[in-house]
């Protein structure tokens, strides 16, 4: 049964810190001496001493600051701490040598198989990869020579697995076996020594996270309270050097400062940062099937967008104009237009009540970036032509100012230079934000390898060079493309993916096709069709799977997104070329060590995604639906069930977020296009007489 696959445990890690990394720098932005109150003075840590401080008094105190400055250093000198070499680890790979050992030896004794056999039967050993010439040797050398290489592979493998081996110390041991070779053996004996003994070193001492913990704390404890003292008169911190923690600690216990804040002003901006960080997450956990946010790099954007926005939002406070004229609004348009509306709905909720936090006209900013930062996210809509950056523009200056209008305007007293100021910053605010936002989604796109829905329409435009490209060469393997991405655009609507992005990569997956456009059937004339079988099933199944290289190939030069070329990788997974390997297998009379089957497996990697793993079983139903023509829709329905169960039996689902739910619904869309295309038809008489035509086609006589 398919169930829903859990978020990886490291994008979960880096969501939470994320959360938290952006919690802290967010309380940092609003308790600077600017943030809540900005008339005030406040000597802080990271201030530039405006006058040179000394010490009023002799003071001696234990420094907390300081010796956890010690502490922290103690803790950092602590190297990671391994456990000691496991002997299981080393009895169970000295078995493992033996016996391969002993199989190998069967092998040479065996008297009724010719030597290319035998050479086969050591290539196909399972616990070692022997190489070809090793192999040969293997057959040629002596008994007494084969007994000698084999207690001195024992031997040298117990003596190399006593030693400490980490996991990324492994290819070092390998590579200094050799040197543990007695000298008495030749250079070819030394190296089937190291080839056999290579194959079973593995690491037998892993990282201790208890043992280096407490290490830590014992380092930790190790260090006492350092007391710090200062004498009359002696300066603690000279004019122009930078305050630090343990400075501000000197000055405090001297009493030459006190925080002029209120405890009450660092009580409420940690209350709304809490309420922002829980917001949030709390929105996702409900929702996960946004598989956005599931992404390393995605949620890395979006944590430095929003903290970027933030700070130069802080940076505008105190000031008549300047914080309704910023452009915070292109935040929320930035986001929709890379990741979705919900992205940007959930995020710049909390950008906009930050950026106002605390500042004497927090009421209106408030509500003048939340409403006007919605609205233009709502009119950017998907962001699919470059128009409705302009509609969302315009909707921010509008909903700006009826927004002043509501909240700013009945509490000020303002002329007509003072209102038109005003508007001229609110337009300023909408032109900005729809420019900065068309911008960077099309910078960020191109370096970060992001999709947007512009640059998908972009390139799937039927006039696009590659199209036109694909479309000439290969025209059979192009309509079987357009099909495709129709069965896979209707299922992802049902499911929640991204069906645009799920079309267009469609249109491309088979674009490596078109370098070699005759070898494939589709695109073969009628009546001159090539079906191979007279070829040799491995070379036919390499230039089969040599389209998803070929595409990759076309889609580097034509510079398609990262995300699309995951459709041509992804799109068979490692599945094998079935007909081709079957071929072989006839061949070799079902021998199956005479046939790699590697050689007859697509490169993958399996499918990532839920829209590549529509794009493999649209893919694969509309290849059997061509070849079977389903007549009905219990046809139609037992072809598409029999595609899913084969993809699922071979696990090229374990990586997407597909559910059973899901899958019952795929099942329904592919029924329903497909039927279209092969629903039953009526059929008509044999074509009629000239004289019945022309009866047929004589204007009626009215009555």
């Amino acid at each position: 049964m398919l169930v829903r696959t859990p978020v990886p445990t490291r994008i979960r890690r880096l969501q939470l810190s994320l959360i938290v990394a952006v919690s802290i720098v967010s309380y940092a932005v609003l308790v600077v001496p600017v943030g809540l109150n900005p008339t005030t003075e406040v000597v802080a840590v990271g201030d530039v001493a405006s006058t040179t401080i000394q010490s009023p008094r002799d003071i001696e105190y234990v420094s907390e600051v300081r010796t956890e400055e010690a502490r922290v250093a103690a803790e950092s000198a602590i190297q990671p701490i391994y456990s000691s070499p496991d002997p299981a680890i080393a009895r169970q790979q000295i078995e493992r040598l033996r016996t391969t050992l002993q199989n190998i030896t069967a092998i040479r004794l065996d008297t009724e198989i010719v030597n290319e056999v035998k050479r086969s039967r050591l290539l196909a050993l399972s616990d070692v990869r022997l190489k070809i010439e090793t192999a040969e040797y293997l057959l040629s050398i002596s008994d007494s020579r084969w007994d000698s290489v084999q207690t001195e592979s024992v031997r040298v493998l117990e003596q190399t697995m006593r030693r400490a081996i980490y996991e990324d110390t492994v290819e070092t041991t390998q590579a200094g076996i050799s040197s543990s070779v007695s000298f008495a053996f030749s250079e070819q004996q030394v190296a089937l020594v190291t080839e056999l003994v290579s194959a079973f070193i593995l690491p037998n001492s892993f990282y201790s996270q208890d043992l280096t913990d407490i290490a830590k704390a014992n380092a930790r404890e190790a260090v006492k309270p350092i007391v710090q003292t200062y004498k009359a008169g002696e300066t603690i911190v000279s004019t122009g050097e930078i305050i630090t923690p343990a400075d501000m600690e000197a000055l405090e216990q001297l009493g030459l400062i006190r925080s002029n804040r209120q405890w009450e002003d660092f009580a409420a901006s940690a209350s709304i940062v809490i309420l922002s960080a829980v917001f949030v997450p709390m929105y996702f956990f409900r929702r996960r099937r946004l598989v956005v946010l599931n992404d390393a790099k995605n949620i890395l954007v979006i944590a430095l967008l929003f903290i970027l926005f933030l700070v130069i939002a802080r940076l505008f406070i105190g000031r008549t104009l300047a914080p309704y004229g910023y452009p915070i609004q292109a935040a929320a348009l930035l986001l929709t237009a890379l990741f979705g509306i919900e992205i940007g709905l959930v995020f710049a909720i909390p950008l906009c009540i930050l950026a106002a936090f605390g500042l004497s006209n927090s009421f209106d900013l408030t509500f003048y970036y939340l409403f006007s930062s919605l609205i233009g996210l709502l009119a950017l809509g998907p962001a699919r032509r470059f128009w409705v950056f302009i509609r969302a523009g315009i909707a921010i200056s509008l909903s700006g100012a009826v927004a002043l209008l509501a909240f700013r305007i009945p509490l000020i007293t303002l002329d007509w230079i003072g209102i038109l100021q005003y508007a001229g910053a609110v337009a300023f605010a909408g032109f900005a934000s729809a420019s900065i936002a068309l911008l960077l989604q099309y910078m960020l796109a191109q370096l970060l390898g992001l999709t947007t829905a512009l640059q998908l329409l972009d390139i799937s435009r039927p006039d696009s060079p590659l199209l036109q490209f694909f479309l000439r060469s290969a025209p059979g393997t192009y309509q079987h493309s357009l099909q495709v991405a129709n069965l896979a655009e209707q299922a992802a609507e049902k499911i929640g993916a991204d069906p645009l992005l799920t079309r267009v990569g469609a249109l491309f997956h088979d674009i490596g096709k078109a370098l070699n456009p005759n070898f494939f059937i589709e695109n073969q004339l009628p009546g001159h069709i090539d079906s191979h079988d007279d070829s040799n099933p491995e070379e036919v199944s390499a230039k089969i799977i040599a389209h998803v290289t070929d595409g990759i190939q076309l889609a580097n030069k034509h510079r398609l997104p990262r995300r699309l070329q995951d459709f041509i990788l992804e799109h068979h997974g490692t599945l094998i070329t079935h007909y081709q390997y079957n071929q072989a297998m006839e061949a070799a009379n079902g021998n199956i060590s005479k046939v790699d089957i590697e050689k007859f497996r697509y490169p993958g990697p399996r499918p990532a995604s839920r829209e590549t793993a529509l794009l493999m079983l649209a893919d694969a139903t509309e290849a059997r639906a061509r070849a079977e023509r389903p007549q009905n829709d219990d046809e139609i329905r037992k072809l598409v069930r029999s595609v899913i169960q084969t993809v699922q039996k071979f696990n090229q689902l374990d990586d997407t977020l597909l559910t059973l739910r899901d899958l019952n619904l795929i099942t329904e869309s592919f029924v329903t296009t497909l039927r279209g295309t092969y629903h039953e038809r009526i059929q008509y008489p044999k074509a009629s007489t000239p004289d019945q035509d022309a009866t047929l086609l004589a204007p009626r006589k009215e009555k």
